[in-house]
C-alpha cells in the first residue's frame, strides 16, 4: 500500500515516529514535512503549504497518514479534486484541549487558547479515522471537546462528538528501544544516580522534581545527578537557584550524543517523573527499558500504561510521597531493585509495527 504520511512540525519525536514508522512499514510510506518550529503557525498555516506542495505532485496513494499539526479540514478542502476518494487519517501525539497554559501565555490572557483545540476538534471530524498514541490523550481529548461545547449558546454537538468516538482508537507509539542495548557490563553504583531526561519546560513541572532533590541533599543522603537535554539561556536562568544548590551533585548536564544519551540511561538508577503534561512518556519509557527505577505521577499516560495496583510502588499522589520514595531508593541497594524493562518492551517496534500494518491494512478493506 502506498502511504503518504504528512508531518508539518518535523522535528523530536514527530520527526523520529515519522521516520521509524517508514522504516519498519512493509508498506511504501512516502514523506512530506515542513520543518518543526512555530508551532502556533503550523497548526494554522500548514495545511495551506503542504495542500500547494500534495497539488503540483502526479503521485497517486492509497492513503494519507497525517498527526495533530495540521488543519485536515483546510487542508482536504484545498485538494478536493487530486485526492479524490483516498482516505485520510489523522494520528494524535498530543490534543490542544490538554495542553497545560501558562497563566501569563498571551493566548491564554487572549482566549485563544481553545482554538488550537478547535483545530484538532474539526481535523477529527473530517479525518476517516483518528489514531491516539494512549488512552489518556483520547480520553482528555473527549473531555475537552465536551467542556467547550457545553459553553456553546447554541447548535450543541453532542450527537456529533458521539458518532466521532466511532472513528477514534488508541495505536500507542512504536519505538526503537532495543536500539539502547549495550555490550558492555553495567556497574553497579555505590552512589544512586538519579536522572532528569525531559526538557526543563514547565509542563515538567522541574520544580516539584528539584524541590525533593534538594530534601534529599539536606538530609545528607549522597546522590549524583544527571541532567540530559538541550536547555535554553532562559531555561538555565529560570532554575539557575536549584542547579547553583545541586553543583555538587551534578556528573552532566546538557545535551549529549545519541552514544552518549545510551550511556547515561544505563548508568542511572532512579528516575522521578513530575510531569503535568505527558501524552505518552518517551523519555520515561527509554529509561525504564535501560533498567532504570520510575517514580511516576497517579496521573495523565502512565495510569494506564504501567497499571498503579499491580505497581502501586513505582507511583505516588503528591510530593510528600514523592520524596519519601525517592528517599527509600536513595537508602537502598541497587541490587535489591526491580527490573520495570518488561513493562515498556511491547512498544518496541518490532512488536508495534505488526498492529501498525494490519490497522491500515483492515481499515482500507473495510472502505
Amino acid at each position: 500500500m502506498k502511504v503518504l504520511l504528512i508531518e508539518p512540525f518535523y522535528t523530536g519525536s514527530h520527526k523520529q515516529w515519522a521516520d521509524q514508522f517508514k522504516k519498519h512499514s512493509t508498506h511504501q510510506i512516502t514523506l512530506l514535512t515542513l520543518e518543526g518550529k512555530f508551532w502556533k503557525w503550523r497548526m494554522y498555516g500548514s495545511a495551506i503549504t503542504l495542500a500547494k506542495q500534495f497539488n503540483e505532485t502526479d503521485n497517486k496513494y492509497d492513503l494519507i497518514l497525517t498527526t495533530d499539526m495540521l488543519d485536515v479540514s483546510t487542508f482536504i478542502s484545498l485538494v478536493r479534486k487530486k485526492l479524490e476518494k483516498t482516505p485520510v487519517i489523522t494520528y494524535f501525539h498530543e490534543n490542544q484541549f490538554a495542553y497545560p497554559w501558562q497563566e501569563e501565555s498571551e493566548d491564554k490572557k487572549k482566549k485563544r487558547d481553545v482554538h488550537y483545540g478547535m483545530i484538532n476538534y474539526q481535523s477529527a471530524l473530517s479525518s476517516d479515522s483518528n489514531l491516539f498514541n494512549s488512552e489518556y490523550n483520547m480520553k482528555s481529548f473527549f473531555e475537552g471537546i465536551y467542556k467547550v461545547n457545553q459553553s456553546m449558546p447554541d447548535n450543541k454537538h453532542d450527537k456529533i462528538i458521539d458518532e466521532l468516538k466511532r472513528k477514534c482508537h488508541v495505536l500507542p507509539l512504536g519505538m526503537e528501544l532495543s536500539s539502547l542495548d549495550i555490550k558492555e557490563d553495567i556497574l553497579i553504583n555505590k552512589v544512586p544516580i538519579i536522572l532528569w531526561n525531559h526538557r526543563l519546560d514547565h509542563d515538567k513541572n522541574p520544580e516539584e522534581f528539584f524541590s525533593c532533590l534538594l530534601r534529599i541533599k539536606k538530609e545528607k543522603i549522597p546522590f549524583k545527578l544527571l541532567i540530559l537535554g538541550e536547555q535554553t539561556t532562559k531555561q538555565k536562568k529560570t532554575y539557575s537557584s536549584y542547579i547553583e544548590k545541586l553543583h555538587s551533585n551534578i556528573i552532566y548536564m546538557g545535551y549529549c550524543s545519541t552514544t552518549e544519551y545510551r550511556k547515561f540511561l544505563h548508568m542511572a538508577d532512579i528516575l522521578p517523573v513530575t510531569s503535568i503534561h505527558d501524552f505518552f512518556g518517551i523519555s520515561t519509557a527509554e529509561a525504564m527499558y535501560t533498567g532504570v527505577i520510575p517514580l511516576l505521577p497517579k496521573r495523565l499516560s502512565y495510569i494506564k500504561m504501567y497499571n498503579p495496583e499491580k505497581n502501586s510502588e513505582i507511583f505516588y499522589d503528591n510530593e510528600e510521597e514523592l520524596y519519601m520514595k525517592l528517599k527509600k531508593l536513595c537508602n537502598e541497594k541497587v541490587s535489591n531493585r526491580t527490573n520495570y524493562k518488561k513493562l515498556v518492551e511491547k512498544y518496541d517496534w518490532s512488536n508495534m509495527i505488526i498492529k501498525y500494518d494490519q490497522y491500515f491494512e483492515q481499515f482500507k478493506k473495510t472502505l
